[in-house]
């Protein structure tokens, strides 16, 4: 089993622990914010699920029908990940206006409520650390996401025991649903970053500028005559085609010889590689 088809898995089941708790302290005190964070779990888990079912399909070899790859199920899953978690933030917000309105705003078992925030403040840190670290040794645009969920779960579960501490120092119980909507708007915040990061690569953006430098030293390094650079990445696989002059009198063994030479320098150091060079006759 791969380490980020483990790790996909690990989050599922911190999500699910962390649905049932927060449910039950939410349906307790009655806090229309630990509720939220209920659901926000709820949509980290099912971002989780199709985290968890995308990098097994990505990591599937090229296919008759998917002669690039399965790379891009990655990115699809980011964008119904991030759709999912506007979603969420807008309930949250629709349901904190209702009950300000409603003037029904009393909170009990505020003690409790604060305990299950800062336990999952500490379960989405470590598990959030352990995402981002394989989601960068990997390249895996699914599990970054995933990671971001849970990241942005640990300021949003400590701004909700925060403000239960307040209610509990001031008695002010508007602060409960007041705090839902600020943590229904960093959810937004959340979820259109995820988007504009996961929809990019599905229109074949180029890599990041220091990334293609890094590129371009490569190439130069080596002398390599080389014109009409292009990159893109799909899921965690990365592609780049280009051209190159070789001299009239070589022959197409030695031409063979040198573009190999050519991507095995350049696959030593950008994992999962693609590369297409168009060869052409120097004058």
């Amino acid at each position: 089993m791969s380490s980020k088809i483990q790790i996909a898995r690990l989050s599922v089941l911190s999500n699910s622990f962390l649905i049932t708790i927060k449910l039950a302290a939410g349906v307790i005190s009655g806090s229309v914010s630990i509720i939220s964070e209920a659901i926000h779990s709820a949509m980290d888990l099912i971002a989780s699920l199709i985290a968890l079912f995308s990098v097994k399909v990505s990591d599937n070899p090229p296919d008759s029908r998917h002669p690039y790859g399965h790379g891009k199920v990655e990115n699809v899953s980011g964008v119904i990940e991030g759709i999912l978690i506007l979603a969420a933030a807008v309930w949250i917000i629709a349901e904190s206006v209702k009950k300000m309105a409603g003037g029904s705003m009393v909170v009990e078992s505020l003690g409790l409520g604060s305990l299950v925030m800062l336990v999952s403040a500490i379960i989405n840190s470590i598990v959030s650390g352990k995402l981002y670290r394989v989601a960068k040794a990997t390249g895996s645009v699914a599990l970054e996401a995933d990671a971001l969920h849970l990241k942005t779960d640990v300021y949003t579960s400590l701004g909700v025991a925060a403000g239960l501490g307040l209610i509990i120092l001031t008695g002010i119980h508007w602060f409960d649903p007041l705090i839902a909507i600020c943590i229904a708007l960093l959810i937004i915040r959340e979820a259109v970053i995820l988007i504009k990061k996961a929809f990019r690569p599905l229109l074949d953006e180029a890599w990041p500028d220091d990334e293609i430098k890094k590129l371009e030293m490569m190439l130069n390094s080596m002398d390599v005559n080389y014109h009409d650079l292009r990159t893109r990445i799909s899921g965690n696989y990365r592609f780049i085609d280009f051209h190159i002059g070789i001299p009239k009198d070589k022959s197409v063994e030695d031409a063979h010889t040198y573009c190999d030479s050519i991507e095995e320098t350049l696959k030593s150091k950008f994992d999962k590689l693609n590369i297409t060079i168009h060869v052409e006759p120097e004058p």
